[in-house]
This record gives C-alpha cells, sequence and structure tokens, in this order.
C-alpha cells in the first residue's frame, strides 16, 4: 500500500477547495468535436500538416485567405508552414499563424488527435455568437456566417517520457474557433480546466515554453528591406501566463478567449475581449466531488481499425480509465500537478485611481482595488462626502396607489423631493411638494417611505457603518409593506442613483399599491422602532413591526401596525476584507413629526436615525454616537473618554463648535471670482456668479459675455462627419445643418464618397480616377492638358502665345529672324508663366508684371535700371512670387528644406504628389521646426541660421519676425491654437521655453537636465508637453503639464537619436521616429504601453500624424514617407525636385480640432500667460511683467 504523504493531502484537501471556487470551462462545454460531430482527423504523428479549402474566406489581420493549413503543433496558418526548426523557440513566424497553443506535440500514439472540420449549423454559429458577444458587450450582436472548428485533444509533448516506464504521460487538450461575418473574423480559444497537463516542449535538449497567439508573418515594407512579422502574444515569456490560460478570460467565463483578428480590407490591430472580471461560479460537483482530480493515465496504444472511433465523440466527455481503490489515500507528485494558488485577472491603482473619489485612497489587494474614503469623509470610497457638513437631497416621487376603498388610483408624477440631513447626530428633514389632499393624510404613516434617506446617513456608532459607508450614493431599496387588520398592501422603490456636481444626492421614489385611509385633518404620530439589517455580499435584507397612533379632528384614537420588509442591492468592493463588516446592525429610528399641510399641500417627515449594535446600550454610549450632544449642526463632535466629548466647526466655518459661524470667503478674498462676477457667500463654501448681462463659460468659472447662443460649427461641437466629408452651417441660436461636401452623399453626419468617373466625365483621350471626395482626370500618355481636354500638343500658355504672336512680326536678317524695330517680346520661364521682370530693349526700361503679363504700376525703370519685382522696389504688396502659392483647401503636409517651406495636398490619406508647391521661399535661411496655427491660418517657422522664429500667413502673407533676440538655436516649435501661445527648444541654450504667439511674454519653462532637446508637442486639450532629448549618452523623452510642473520620464531604454515626434488626440497615442534605431514606436503616455510601429527606416527627422498615417521626412532619402500606424507598412513615398536635406514637418489641418481648455476663454482669467494643466490651468508672469501680473494656479 502507497502511504500519502501529509503535506501533499493537505496540499490536495486545499486545491480541491480552491478549484470548486475557480471552475473553468469543462470539456462538455467546448465546441463539440470528434466523429460523431462530422470531423476529419489529422494524421497521427508529428509536425503533421492538412490543407483545407474554406467555404468562406478567413480574414486575418488584413488578409483574406480561402485556404487553411491545420498542424499537429497547435495551430493554424495562413500559408504553408515552414519547418518546425524555423519557429519553434524562434517566434515570430515568417508565415501566417493562430497559435492556440504552440509547442513540440505528437500524436503518434493514436491516443491522443487533432480534430477539424466546417461548421455552419445553427447550433454552432449561436454558439460562436455568444461568446463573441459576452466578450464584447458594448458591441452590436455579431452573427458569424461560418465557423472553423479545430480541436487538440489529449496532444502529447514529443520528447515526453516513453510510456511503459511507470511514468505518466500528460497530455494537454484545448480547441480553437474562428468565426467569421462578412468582412471580420474571431478567434475563440477555449482551455478547458483539466486540459493543461504540461507548459513547455522539449526542443534540442531543453526545454521551450509553449505560446499563444496571432503571428502576420513577413512581408516587405520596402524594396530594400523587409520588416519583421506583427506578432500579438497572449502568453509571455512567463511561464504562469501559460498556466494561467485556464484559469482567466477575456470573455467573461473562465478558460474562454476571444479575439478580433482580421478585418478586410482595412485592419488596425488585433482586439482582445473587454471583459475581464469573472461572475461567481457554483462548484462543478461533476468534476470535483470531494476527491482528488488524478492526472489520467492512458494504457499502452495498440492500432486498431477500431481506434480511429475510440477517442473520438460527438460530445467530448473525458472517460477516466484509472480509479484509485481506496480514494483516501494518494500518491501525488509536486512534480505531477503543479501547485498554484488560483488569482484572479488583476485591477491595480496604478490605472484606475481616477475612478475613486477625489476625498478617498486607492488600496492594492491580492486580487484587486478598492477605494476608501480619507478620515474626515465618509463613504464607500467611490463617493465620500465630509463629516462636518448637512447634507442635501433633491429627488422625484410618483406613484399609483389606491386609498382605502376607493376604485381610483391617486397618481402622482415626478413630485419634488427635498432632504436636509445633519450628518453629526443623525437627523433627517424630508419634503414632498404638490400632495393632494385626498393622499396626504394618509401618507402620514410612512416616513419610512423616505427612510432610505435616514439609514443611508444615520449616525455611527464605533465599528458600525450606514448605507451611505457601505453602499456610496447608489443603491436600490426595495420595501413591501403589509397594513393590519385590513391587508392593505404597498410597494416602495427607491434608486439613489448618486451624488450630482453640486455634491446633492439623487433620489427617485415609486409607490404602488393600495393603502389605509386616514381622515382628512388627523394627525399621525409614529412610535420609534429599531429594526435589524442583515448584511451580505452585494444585498441587505431587514423586517420589522412599525405602530402608529392616528388622532382625528374630535379627539379619537386608533392604534394601528403594518409589517415592513425591504431588500437593498448595492455593489461593494469585492477584493475588501468582509469579514471588518458585522453580519448584523441595527438602525434606531425616532420620530419626532409627521406633518402634512393641506394648504401648501406639503407633507414632512422629521426622523433622527442611528446605527449599532443590535444589543443596543445606547443610554450608556457617548453623546457623540447618540446624537444627543450640544454641537452645531456645522460642526464635528469627537468623542473622548466616558461620556465626554468636543464639538469643532466644520470646515468654512468657526466657533467653539457649539455655535458655529459661517466664514465669508467673498469678503475675505474679494477678488476670488474674476472679472464680470461676484461672490455669494453660502454656508461653509461660496460660489461665483455671472454679473447680468454675462454667463458662465465652458469652465464654469470664467464669466463671458451672455446671450450669445452657441455657434456649434465654430465650437467644433457638432455631430456632422468629419472636415473632409462635411460642412457644418450654423443656422442662427444654438442650430445648425450638416452637408455633405461635393463628392460625398448622405445626411450630412454620415457622408459616403460618390465615384464620379460616369461615362463621358473626362475627355476621351483621358483617364477618370476617382478620389475621396471628388475625380481626376488625366490625359493618357502622347497626349497634353487637364484632362478635359487633351490633344497630342500641349497647350500654350498665355505667355506663350503672347510671345509667339510677337515674333511672328519679324523681318529677316543675316542671322535670321529678329523682331521688328521696337517690337516688346515678353519672357516666359520654363513653366510657360511671364517672368516677373519684363524688359524693352529697344527703349531700355523694364517693370514688374503680375501673374497676367500686366504691368505693376510705377514699377517701371529707365537707363538700364532694373526694378526689384520680388522684395522693396515699387512692387505692390502682395505680390506672390510665381512659385510660391496659397494653401489649397483641405488638409495638408507642411515640410521644409533649407530656405523654402512646401506643402503636399492629401486626398484622405494619400499625398498628391503632382499638387506639390512652394508656400514661403525663404532664401539663405535654414528652416527646421515648423507648426501651424489653424485658427488664422499661420504657419511658424524657426530658423537656426539668424537665429529667429518667424511666422507668415499660408495664404500668400509676407514673413513677419516674432522673436529675433535671446535665441541660441531654436529647433523643434508647438502652438497651443486654444491659448494662443507656443512652445520652443532651445539646442544650443538646453531649454524649453514659452510666449504669447505675438513673441511678447516670453518664460523658460525647463532648463535643467537638458542636453540636446529638439523635438516638442502640445496636447493643448489635455494640457500636456511632451519632447525628445536626442543626447547620445542618455536619450530620453519626456513630458509635463503646459506650465512645467509634473515632469515625467516617458521612454530611455532602447532609444538612439529620437528626432520626430508627434502626438494623435484621437487615440491618445504619442509616436516617435528614432534616427539612432531605426525604428517608429508609439505608446500611451498615461499608460506606457509601448509598442513598436516598424523598424528598418533609414534616417528620419521631423514626423507628424494624421488619422492612420504618421507622415516622416529622412535625411538618407530625401522624402516624405507615409507609414500606415497600425500595419507597420509604407503606403507612399515623395521625393521633392530639390533634393535637399528635409527637416521639420506638420499637418495644416482644415478646421481646428474639437475640445477647449481653460485657456480657451478670456485667457483663463489669467493677467499674462494662461497655460493649461490637466483639469485647470495655470496664470504665470513673463519675466518682465512687473508688479500688474499675478500667478496662480486653478482647477475647477
Amino acid at each position: 500500500m502507497l502511504l500519502p504523504r501529509p503535506d501533499l493531502l493537505l496540499w490536495a484537501a486545499c486545491l480541491g477547495s480552491a478549484l470548486r471556487l475557480a471552475r473553468g470551462v469543462g470539456r462538455a462545454e467546448m465546441f463539440p468535436f470528434g466523429r460523431g460531430a462530422g470531423d476529419q482527423r489529422l494524421e497521427p504523428g508529428s509536425d503533421r500538416t492538412r490543407q483545407l479549402a474554406l467555404d468562406q474566406p478567413l480574414m486575418f489581420y488584413n488578409g483574406r485567405f480561402d485556404r487553411i493549413y491545420i498542424n499537429t503543433n497547435g495551430f493554424i496558418a495562413t500559408a504553408e508552414p515552414a519547418k518546425e526548426s524555423e519557429y519553434l523557440g524562434r517566434m515570430p513566424a515568417s508565415f501566417g499563424m493562430v497559435a492556440a497553443l504552440q509547442g513540440d506535440l505528437d500524436t503518434s500514439d493514436g491516443v491522443g488527435g487533432v480534430f477539424f472540420r466546417q461548421d455552419s449549423s445553427p447550433a454552432t454559429l449561436q454558439l460562436a455568437s455568444d461568446h463573441i458577444s459576452r466578450a464584447f458587450p458594448q458591441d452590436d450582436e455579431v452573427s458569424p456566417s461560418h465557423t472553423l472548428v479545430v480541436t487538440w485533444v489529449d496532444v502529447a509533448a514529443r520528447e515526453s517520457p516513453s510510456r511503459g516506464d511507470g511514468e505518466v504521460t500528460r497530455r494537454n487538450t484545448f480547441q480553437l474557433v474562428v468565426a467569421s461575418v462578412e468582412s471580420v473574423s474571431y478567434a475563440i480559444l477555449l482551455y478547458p480546466r483539466d486540459g493543461m497537463q504540461f507548459l513547455s516542449t522539449g526542443l534540442a535538449g531543453s526545454s521551450t515554453l509553449m505560446q499563444a497567439g496571432f503571428s502576420k508573418g513577413l512581408e516587405a515594407s520596402h524594396p530594400r528591406f523587409s520588416s519583421t512579422s506583427q506578432y500579438y502574444r497572449t502568453t509571455n515569456d512567463d511561464e504562469a501566463s501559460v498556466q494561467e490560460l485556464p484559469e482567466k478570460t477575456n470573455s467573461g467565463k473562465r478558460g474562454v478567449w476571444v479575439y478580433e483578428i482580421g478585418t478586410y480590407p482595412h485592419f488596425t490591430y488585433v482586439v482582445p475581449g473587454e471583459v475581464t472580471d469573472l461572475p461567481p461560479e457554483e462548484p462543478d460537483e461533476s468534476s470535483y466531488s470531494g476527491q482528488q482530480q488524478q492526472v489520467v493515465e492512458y494504457p499502452p496504444y495498440h492500432p486498431s481499425p477500431e481506434d480511429e472511433t475510440a477517442v473520438e465523440h460527438s460530445l467530448p466527455i473525458q472517460t477516466v480509465q484509472y480509479q484509485p481503490h481506496n480514494p483516501q489515500i494518494l500518491d501525488v507528485e509536486e512534480s505531477v500537478i503543479p501547485v498554484k494558488v488560483f488569482s484572479y485577472d488583476l485591477e491595480t491603482c496604478s490605472n484606475n485611481r481616477d475612478k475613486c473619489s477625489t476625498f478617498a485612497d486607492c488600496r492594492d489587494y491580492a486580487s484587486g482595488y478598492c477605494c476608501h474614503c480619507r478620515p474626515g469623509f465618509f463613504g464607500n470610497g467611490k463617493q465620500c462626502i465630509s463629516e462636518d457638513r448637512p447634507q442635501v437631497m433633491n429627488g422625484k416621487v410618483s406613484s399609483r396607489v389606491f386609498v382605502g376603498n376607493s376604485p381610483s388610483p391617486v397618481e402622482l408624477s415626478s413630485n419634488d423631493l427635498h432632504a436636509y440631513v445633519v450628518t453629526n447626530d443623525g437627523r433627517a428633514y424630508v419634503a414632498i411638494s404638490h400632495i393632494p389632499a385626498s393622499i396626504g393624510a394618509s401618507l402620514l404613516p410612512l416616513p419610512a417611505m423616505a427612510g432610505g434617506i435616514g439609514w443611508a446617513f444615520a449616525l455611527q456608532h464605533p465599528g458600525y457603518k450606514n448605507g451611505f459607508s457601505i453602499a456610496g450614493g447608489e443603491f436600490t431599496r426595495q420595501a413591501e409593506v403589509t397594513f393590519t387588520p385590513g391587508g392593505e398592501k404597498l410597494t416602495i422603490t427607491q434608486e439613489f442613483r448618486g451624488i450630482d456636481d453640486h455634491n446633492h444626492l439623487l433620489v427617485s421614489i415609486r409607490l404602488e399599491g393600495r393603502i389605509p385611509e386616514v381622515p382628512q385633518g388627523a394627525t399621525v404620530q409614529v412610535e420609534p422602532y429599531s429594526e435589524v439589517y442583515h448584511y451580505s455580499h452585494a444585498h441587505i435584507t431587514s423586517s420589522s413591526t412599525r405602530s402608529y397612533v392616528v388622532t382625528t379632528r374630535d379627539g379619537a384614537t386608533q392604534n394601528r401596525s403594518y409589517q415592513w420588509k425591504e431588500t437593498i442591492t448595492y455593489q461593494r468592493c469585492a477584493h475588501d476584507d468582509v469579514s471588518a463588516m458585522h453580519p448584523s446592525q441595527m438602525l434606531r429610528v425616532d420620530t419626532f413629526y409627521v406633518t402634512y399641510d393641506a394648504n401648501e399641500q406639503l407633507i414632512r417627515y422629521g426622523t433622527r436615525n442611528n446605527v449599532g449594535d443590535v444589543s443596543g446600550g445606547e443610554q450608556d454610549e457617548n453623546p457623540c454616537y447618540t446624537g444627543r450632544h450640544g454641537c452645531d449642526t456645522n460642526a464635528v463632535c469627537n468623542p473622548g473618554q466616558g461620556h465626554q466629548y468636543a464639538c469643532q466647526c466644520g470646515t468654512g466655518f468657526t466657533g467653539d463648535g457649539r455655535v458655529c459661524y459661517d466664514i465669508d470667503e467673498c469678503r475675505e478674498t474679494p477678488d476670488t471670482c474674476g472679472h464680470h462676477a461676484i461672490c455669494n457667500n453660502q454656508p461653509g463654501t461660496f460660489r461665483c456668479e455671472c454679473v447680468h448681462g454675462y454667463q458662465f463659460a465652458s469652465d464654469g468659472q470664467t464669466c463671458v459675455e451672455g446671450d450669445r447662443p452657441l455657434d456649434h460649427c465654430q465650437a467644433g461641437t457638432h455631430d456632422c462627419d468629419r472636415p473632409e466629408r462635411a460642412h457644418c452651417s450654423y443656422t442662427g441660436g444654438s442650430g445648425y445643418v450638416c452637408s455633405c461636401l461635393p463628392g460625398f452623399a448622405g445626411d450630412g453626419r454620415r457622408c459616403q464618397d460618390i465615384d464620379e468617373c460616369q461615362p463621358g466625365r473626362c475627355h476621351r483621350d483621358a483617364d477618370c480616377i476617382n478620389t475621396v471626395g471628388s475625380f481626376t482626370c488625366r490625359c493618357r500618355g502622347g497626349f497634353y492638358g487637364d484632362g478635359f481636354y487633351c490633344s497630342s500638343e500641349r497647350e500654350k500658355t498665355r505667355c506663350e502665345l503672347h510671345r509667339e504672336q510677337a515674333l511672328s512680326a519679324t523681318e529677316s536678317g543675316p542671322r535670321g529672324p529678329r523682331p521688328s524695330p521696337g517690337q516688346y517680346v515678353p519672357t516666359c520661364d520654363v513653366e510657360g508663366a511671364y517672368e516677373s521682370m519684363q524688359c524693352h530693349q529697344s527703349i531700355s526700361q523694364c517693370w514688374c508684371v503680375d501673374e497676367n503679363g500686366d504691368e505693376i504700376a510705377n514699377s517701371r525703370t529707365g537707363h538700364g535700371a532694373t526694378p526689384n519685382c520680388h522684395s522693396g522696389g515699387h512692387q505692390v504688396r502682395p505680390t506672390p512670387r510665381p512659385d510660391v502659392y496659397p494653401l489649397p483647401p483641405g488638409t495638408n503636409l507642411l515640410f521644409t528644406q533649407s530656405g523654402r517651406i512646401e506643402f503636399i495636398p492629401l486626398d484622405g490619406y494619400d499625398m498628391k504628389q503632382s499638387e506639390v508647391k512652394t508656400a514661403l521661399h525663404l532664401p539663405e535661411k535654414v528652416v527646421v521646426g515648423v507648426a501651424y496655427d489653424c485658427r488664422e491660418k499661420m504657419v511658424y517657422w524657426t530658423d537656426i541660421s539668424s537665429p529667429s522664429i518667424s511666422k507668415a500667413s499660408v495664404q500668400g502673407g509676407e514673413p513677419i519676425d516674432v522673436i529675433k533676440t535671446d535665441l541660441g538655436s531654436p529647433e523643434g516649435i508647438a502652438l497651443d491654437h486654444l491659448s494662443r501661445t507656443m512652445f520652443w527648444t532651445d539646442s544650443m541654450k538646453d531649454q524649453i521655453e514659452v510666449a504669447s504667439l505675438d513673441g511678447s511674454q516670453r518664460r523658460v519653462l525647463i532648463n535643467t537636465d537638458l542636453v540636446n532637446p529638439r523635438a516638442i508637442i502640445a496636447d493643448p486639450i489635455n494640457g500636456n508637453l511632451y519632447w525628445a532629448d536626442w543626447n547620445r549618452d542618455a536619450p530620453k523623452i519626456e513630458t509635463s503639464h503646459m506650465d512645467g510642473t509634473n515632469r515625467r520620464l516617458l521612454a530611455s531604454s532602447n532609444l538612439g537619436l529620437p528626432n520626430g515626434l508627434t502626438f494623435d488626440p484621437q487615440t491618445s497615442l504619442l509616436c516617435w521616429a528614432d534616427a539612432g534605431t531605426h525604428k517608429v514606436e508609439c505608446m500611451n503616455p498615461a499608460q506606457s504601453d509601448r509598442r513598436q510601429v516598424t523598424e528598418g527606416i533609414q534616417y528620419p527627422f521631423g514626423l507628424t500624424s494624421h488619422g492612420k498615417n504618421l507622415y516622416y521626412t529622412d535625411w538618407t532619402r530625401n522624402a516624405v514617407i507615409a507609414l500606415d500606424r497600425y500595419t507597420g507598412k509604407e503606403a507612399n513615398e515623395f521625393q521633392p525636385q530639390k533634393r535637399s536635406r528635409m527637416y521639420g514637418i506638420a499637418t495644416a489641418y482644415a478646421h481646428c480640432p474639437s475640445g477647449q481648455n481653460y485657456c480657451s476663454v478670456n485667457n483663463g482669467g489669467c493677467t499674462h500667460l494662461c497655460l493649461a494643466t490637466p483639469g485647470g490651468r495655470a496664470c504665470l508672469c513673463p519675466h518682465n511683467a512687473g508688479d500688474r501680473c499675478v500667478e496662480g494656479n486653478g482647477r475647477y
């Protein structure tokens, strides 16, 4: 007989208990598999592959596949797999792979097998839909039209011990289901709780951890190099991540994992299921009947024809071929069953702190986090209120109640309820308005109708909690009232909906049923009562008998009562220590008045409530706990020894505690409310109110001129489609109309491109090319024209026709034809346009002309002198150069080369390379950084040759110097179009500086720990700055608030020369291009989830973003390259005619991005610099401000 090891017996018992609590998916809950389910079986062996033609295509990443390859090694592939030596332990693979659980697996013994089928049966499709919908609860229900079901059943590791030597062969079982609908495919992976018996497989004498994930396969992203395969891993290099596959989830069901793995033709990224929390589960008695589960031992395998169906079954039922004769004696080896404490999908405070109240601290526990109110406050942590402040409640009361024997109900509809609670002694005052006389008196016996308010804010005895401390301000109270002796029944439903922006608790009450009649004019006395509340994880119950006395006008009295039963449901933090809460508590209620005023139609209740021990003992307790102290309503009662206590006035009050006087904050700080506002003092606090003719701006603090309706089109708060597709038209008041732009069709809120390329649209010798919102006609090879008209000969320009006409009037001479004497012949440039300066040699005069060849007044010179037709002289400003063009409508890219700024119009995300033009000609300048002001349509740039910062209108204006002094080497530049400020880096002074857009109000924000700062980006809406320092010894990327505070490091490892930087407010992604590592990477600054977009780029400098694309300038390729941020593939490349180094690049949007910050209106109330911060703003003084500047921070 084998004797048990005591420690293993104890462990087995504990594990059995844990398994009952952590039950996952069982084999019976998998998709049906085996011959009975219509499956085919993969040939036994190792590294076996079967090609399968699909009835419906499978989408994987951005590809569409009509066939797949099923392999023994725990995966399916979109192309024929390479040799296993090329991918085992060397992921990602060079081919597309969906790895359910990939390793070196073997089915040679015939015990295990790989089964597969295509299935479009309603039952299978519905099961797949249920898994997907549960994983993505916020999405519309998915209805797959096709599934591929692949099941690896009891497969062994290839190098596992051979059978017959007394050792048990460990086996794994898992399943992959690919469900497809139109252009989307989902992967559903199931790992049954008994199906994970080994975590690694052998490889060249060593052990390699098994992997799960989605590898796209290698692809060429540029003719000169290949990019690494994209690989989304569901497990990592930690053994625990594989071991936890049956224990955790992203679909709301333990052991089931769901992913969106492909969309065709446009793909963003693999999307995991969203439900990582698990509901409480009942023990699986069928699998765990109090015994330790055994590792199944299989007998030696001897192939026979019957064995083809031995393992296969229509319903996956595990057959246990060995049971111990004595279930109490176990021989369990620690190496056979891995010992592991079950854990949950952890959520920590680091990324959930914002879910707690501002008056609470977040605390991490082993299984998650909880919020706890700070001292001086009470609540459930997510909602906390001050202990020394009375609490106000507002709500609505509705009813359909029959009174006495009346056949008609009394119906109330959203009658107002107002309540006031003195939290330091538990007194609650409730008033309900517009109560008709037909029911008013009959409601007097029911102060408990608002009893949820008394329970929520009852005075707490030491160690006991009132309702708000347990449930916060969000809970449901359902009560049933049975009156005696008549048997009338009333149902009361109360919904407490949390605290609003004014710190008022919101409640709604609904009454249904019948109540006994109380004669009009009678009074009611409700006797004090107590009731015991029983607490469990998610609900609270109580019941009691309540008595009351009715006294009629003639003095007659009646003693009546009713039975009260209630249930309160709420959500509590599941990770907190439940044992710290008493399972039963007693609520004692003393009703000191109930009245009904028929004239005002107003019913009032007044109660005193406290919660404590069920055994009572109130008489011997400290007055702070009974509420029988003399402290002011705005004071806190601090208990001492015995019956001693002290009263202390609350915040916003002053006094001795028994009498507290309000502090008048308006008188002590008269300027606290800013311009055009008055300060209204209130008990314990104050409010700012705008004077007549003004109203609060969107920040709720700044007063702006009133009676001006909001123009949603200008504010960007409309719901029209994107500016590239739709136009928002303001119609007055707060109205607007959305309309699709030409080339699009729809209702304006959703516009779709129209294919304008209909027959006859272009010339017969031209091709029509449909573009987003428009179309293009292009003459075919050998033809010239605009596409609407094409000719085999290039059409002459106005200048060329003029010149040809002048030359036609010629005379013959010894050197050929020459113009007639006195004949003026214009000069044309290479493009056929008039040269800006024209000369008439026979009269020795020159002059300036416009684009039509017309002479510009007062520009003519004589006697060999030449006018300055480009700058100064007699030129009439503004006169754009023939080689300088204004920005066209729509979104454009601005990029800099030495001596010029050029633009590339965008068609959607594609660069219109044929329409690239020069926006500004800046000879002898080295333009590095560039930024665009979307409000005033101005371009700003830095010049390191002067050095200087300048600006110009993109519609053809002249350059204007903004800053020319006290600069070293200004490089990166960023704008806040909302607060009208600019930020720049100076790599010579090693600092970051800010100024108003006109160059005034300069201030250094950061001048420490910087070596080579270059790229800088502003996020105006969230109030953040980002910059890169390409210090070769310690490169880094940092962030701070826009006022320079809260500086922190975002990335420093694996960086080389981070030159370019961009931030996309739509996705909150910060991306950078690194000329040292030759990579483009992105991260969410709030989550630090850094990921690689692509690698193998050459020498990037500037970087910007628009939609799904990133655009960067490259010094080696002398080009602007478009990069798809989601696929990592190069989408397009533009190489200008002037092949020189390209520097900064920026996106010039057609309209400003929507959103505001606290500096948007009235300069945030600041006297000088207003700099946005997350949730507020900082008022800073420039270095030359003088005494009239006021600094300060604000958060509203």
